[in-house]
């Protein structure tokens, strides 16, 4: 008997209107189980490797749309690999796109390739802007955050801290705390 299997992600706990309408269209399609989580979609996603692990022959993995699944078309087609792997198919819903017929599967990837390239200019023109606040002097960028602990991180290693704990404790980079100590950081 073959599956609707449900996966909803939002990036922040601020997103919680939007994890509830995924989980209630999810449910009004009629998935009889559903994997949902909380975080970005560059970091790792337990939730959707679960999903993907519970998928059978014939089941059909249904999202409420592409960006809350994949992040680029490569992540798109590792995520459509595993998918066929299992002998199970894909659902849209904001798309009304399902994999399982050879229309659904071309429509996919050029409507990820378009989200890609929609993507890729959006960087191009936020470098564009951020070069040209800097050259008009009205960008500073990000303040280093470890510059501001590096006091506080030579007293924990004087205490005998490892690097990790630092990092932890002060909630900086590990990379940072390695710059400290080898006296790269004023």
């Amino acid at each position: 008997m073959s599956l609707l299997i449900g996966y909803a992600r939002t990036s922040t706990l601020e997103q919680e209107a939007g994890l509830d309408a995924q989980l209630r269209d999810l449910s009004a399609t009629g998935c009889k189980k559903v994997f949902s989580e909380r975080v970005s979609s560059v970091a790792h996603r337990d939730q959707l490797d679960a999903a993907l692990d519970y998928l059978r022959d014939g089941d059909t993995l249904v999202v409420s749309k592409l960006d809350r699944l994949a992040r680029s078309v490569r992540d798109l087609v590792a995520i459509i690999d595993r998918i066929e792997a299992k002998g199970a198919a894909l659902r849209i819903l904001a798309m009304q796109l399902d994999t399982s017929t050879p229309t659904g599967k071309l429509m996919l990837n050029v409507l990820g390739s378009v989200a890609q390239f929609e993507r890729e200019l959006m960087l191009e023109r936020q470098r564009e802007g951020i070069a040209k606040a800097q050259i008009e002097g009205r960008y500073k960028g990000r303040t280093p955050s470890a510059r501001n602990r590096a006091d506080e991180v030579r007293a924990l290693l004087a205490e005998g801290i490892g690097p990790v704990e630092i990092s932890k404790r002060l909630g900086i980079g590990r990379t940072s705390v390695h710059r400290i100590m080898k006296g790269d950081v004023a």
